[in-house]
């Protein structure tokens, strides 16, 4: 069992930063492929960045790429996404998620076993 918290979430203008956070815990957090998702309103739910259980490879989708960077701290259990740039089109619900099954990272949302509650990201124009 995972249990996942996000944290980090806010209210920013265009172009300005932000950076989540998401504590996992429960003994296999740090065997876990973790990913970054999104949900805008009226919209599905969006993969967005992932990253490999020793943080060595990583994997954004193409609108994050060069303006997101996932990474992880497994002696803290804690993964990161920082955004920097940002849209108002990132604007959404932020969700951290982890897949015990799998090797490689995954990006779609019924490869991840377990989910955060999400954080609200507001980016204004």
């Amino acid at each position: 069992q995972v249990q996942l918290v996000e944290s980090g979430g806010g209210l920013v203008q265009a172009g300005g930063s932000l950076r989540l956070s998401c504590v996992a815990s429960g003994r296999t957090s740090s065997n876990a492929i973790m990913g970054w998702f999104r949900q805008a309103p009226g919209k599905e739910r969006e993969f967005v960045a992932g990253i490999s259980r020793s943080g060595g490879t990583t994997h954004y989708v193409y609108s994050a790429k060069g303006r997101f960077t996932i990474s992880r701290d497994n002696t803290k259990n804690t993964v990161y996404l920082q955004m920097n740039s940002l849209k108002p089109e990132d604007t959404a619900v932020y969700y951290c998620a982890a897949a015990l099954r799998y090797l490689t990272i995954r990006t779609i949302t019924s490869d991840y076993e377990y989910w955060g509650q999400g954080t609200q990201v507001t980016v204004s124009s």
